[in-house]
């Protein structure tokens, strides 16, 4: 690690600028991610509203779907909650909501202001949990961290208050995933759905459990009764399979990767299957007819790649969360042979998990070793980049990165959030068609940029 890496990331701050993610109560998008789920917020007023535009508008334009935008209720916590408490009105808002919204279930989320102040919100959920009224609680006061701290909190939530116990019979290649982080990463929806269709394709039923592909509550009902849980990220999702594998005797597989392109998806899948007990002749099959599918458009693409024509540039540099981080490096370096020249991971992980994640950026390939920085802050982000000693041309990262890319002459293509200037629908970026779209997007900004 250089001396200018060191001093980056010792340096300790009261306040953090240009941050990119949203607070605890953030989570509120995981629950709507969730078809037929609606939160409720316990939280000052403009909470929820802020979350909306930070995570889902200004992030991809992703939109507020049926539980998000301007759906969730709020107490809109005012001076009067705090001196008096807001037990009173969360309970007023909580039975306004279940007359008014359809949904299959409520999650209440706590903010700040309620945290804070002490309001007693697990006895006012449970008086409506004892009627048979479908919710549940999660205490995500911002003070407790960011929205991947959030999200476990939800998750748990769910699991411990309306799944409940279990101890049938679990189903045989059965799944459940934990993987992206809905709505912080703006091609979740999109990345959900080829890593489904691609684990189906080995004969596995999968528990996708957030997005459009998801059953919703119905789905999440039959999470015990899974083979196992696959963790398809660095760290997030780990907190809540070592969970399940406690309540459930469920075990887990951890595959920090997520695979983006031919070489890492057939590998995933090839774990999978292994861990699972499927039939491998038909994982095979499977592999063999996406690969013939896949190999054939990088031929094509290959012509223009080999001529270079436009000076296609060769070094690149990742900003942004660390499960994606580590995914498209090892795509850009395995599959492109490009170099990587600065990795900076923005979420911060929890401290017990930095080292495997170091670990996992030190074998990106059998001669390429990268050194990851931790930085949160976007200041210092952005001088880690200006400083680099090698200056990269494709820049993967976010709107905030923009004008540091400018300054380098680089492009920049926006992965994570925010994204302020994509507009994401169902698009994707992982698996086998995931990976080919990246290359048109990837490839299309650095020759537009040279015209």
């Amino acid at each position: 690690m250089s001396k200018v890496e060191i001093s980056y990331e010792d340096q300790k701050t009261n306040s953090i600028s240009r941050p990119r993610y949203g607070c605890s109560i953030g989570a509120m998008y995981s629950a709507s991610a969730i078809p037929g789920v609606v939160p409720i917020v316990h939280c000052g007023p403009g909470c929820a509203d802020k979350q909306y535009t930070n995570l889902a508008f200004y992030n991809g334009f992703q939109g507020g779907g049926y539980g998000g935008g301007a759906v969730p209720p709020s107490v809109n916590a005012s001076e009067k909650e705090v001196v008096f408490g807001g037990n009173e009105r969360l309970e007023e808002l909580i039975q306004a909501s279940i007359k008014v919204i359809d949904a299959d279930l409520f999650v209440v989320l706590t903010g700040c202001i309620s945290d804070l102040v002490g309001d007693d919100v697990p006895s006012v959920v449970t008086k409506f949990q004892e009627k048979g009224v479908p919710i549940v609680y999660a205490e995500t006061g911002g003070f407790k961290g960011n929205n991947y701290t959030g999200h476990e909190l939800v998750t748990k939530a769910i699991i411990d208050q309306y799944v409940g116990d279990y101890e049938g019979q679990k189903k045989k290649n059965v799944v459940n995933v934990w993987t992206e982080l809905p709505y912080q990463n703006p091609f979740w929806r999109g990345d959900l759905s080829e890593i489904k269709r691609v684990l189906e394709g080995i004969g596995l039923k999968v528990n996708i459990l957030f997005g459009h592909d998801s059953k919703g509550i119905k789905e999440w009902n039959e999470i015990p009764k899974a083979q196992f849980n696959l963790v398809l990220s660095t760290w997030l999702g780990l907190q809540t399979a070592e969970h399940l594998e406690k309540k459930y005797d469920q075990p887990f597989l951890h595959i920090p990767a997520i695979p983006i392109g031919a070489k890492a998806t057939s590998e995933f899948l090839r774990k999978v299957s292994d861990f699972a007990g499927v039939d491998s002749k038909k994982t095979e099959k499977f592999i063999q007819k996406e690969e013939k599918h896949y190999y054939k458009y990088l031929e094509d693409f290959s012509d223009f790649y080999a001529e270079y024509w436009w000076g296609v540039p060769s070094k690149f540099a990742v900003l942004g969360e660390s499960s994606y981080n580590l995914a498209l490096t090892k795509f850009l370096v395995n599959q492109l042979g490009l170099i990587p020249v600065k990795q900076i991971i923005t979420e911060n992980p929890p401290e017990e998990y930095k080292d495997s994640i170091r670990k996992e950026f030190a074998n990106i390939a059998e001669d390429v070793s990268v050194i990851p920085l931790f930085l949160e802050d976007g200041y210092l982000v952005e001088q880690a980049l200006l400083n680099s000693e090698e200056k990269p041309a494709i820049i993967l990262g976010t709107t905030w990165d923009r004008d540091a890319a400018k300054q380098l002459g680089g492009n920049i293509v926006e992965i994570g959030f925010p994204s302020s200037y994509e507009v994401v629908l169902s698009r994707a970026n992982v698996g086998y068609k995931g990976a080919l779209s990246l290359l048109e997007k990837i490839f299309t900004i650095a020759i537009s940029a040279s015209a």
